[in-house]
């Protein structure tokens, strides 16, 4: 993981323990004075609520235990890796993207980053500039070639 994502993560877990804890707790002693809780519909929703925020904590406290920090410098523009960032060229569509390897526990749900462990991210780590890969992702076969890896 790149020290970006660590950053990101721990941020994360920062403010769900400083502040959305608080604010569920809130909301679940409002609901509890709304009375009988085997009927209570908001008591019911923070307390769901609740649990996805300790199982996020949870999950965040564990990969933040285990994580490898990357360092720019040890990001090879010889070859894709996680924390590359690596322009393609979809031949079957004449089309070029960049995205940024990253690895699973950073990756986020935008349209600039792929995960290490997604089809595309597998198939390009460990190519270089020049190579062209075909990549079996669900939808259909892919071949892209890479045109630049970067930082």
């Amino acid at each position: 993981m790149t020290q970006e994502g660590y950053d990101a993560l721990k941020k994360e877990l920062n403010e769900l323990k400083s502040v959305t804890r608080g604010e569920i707790s809130e909301k679940i002693r409002v609901a509890r004075g709304f009375g009988d809780l085997s009927e209570n519909s908001e008591y019911d929703e923070a307390k769901n609520e609740q649990a996805v925020v300790e199982a996020r904590i949870k999950k965040l406290e564990d990969q933040l235990k285990h994580v490898k920090i990357i360092e720019r410098d040890q990001i090879s523009t010889d070859v894709v890796s996680v924390g590359s960032r690596v322009k393609i060229l979809d031949m079957d569509y004449d089309e070029e993207m960049v995205y940024t390897i990253a690895s699973s526990v950073e990756s986020h749900n935008d349209l600039e980053s792929i995960s290490d462990e997604s089809p595309v991210g597998k198939g390009l780590i460990g190519h270089k500039v020049g190579d062209v890969v075909e990549i079996h992702a669900p939808a259909a076969v892919l071949k892209l070639k890479i045109l630049e890896i970067g930082l």
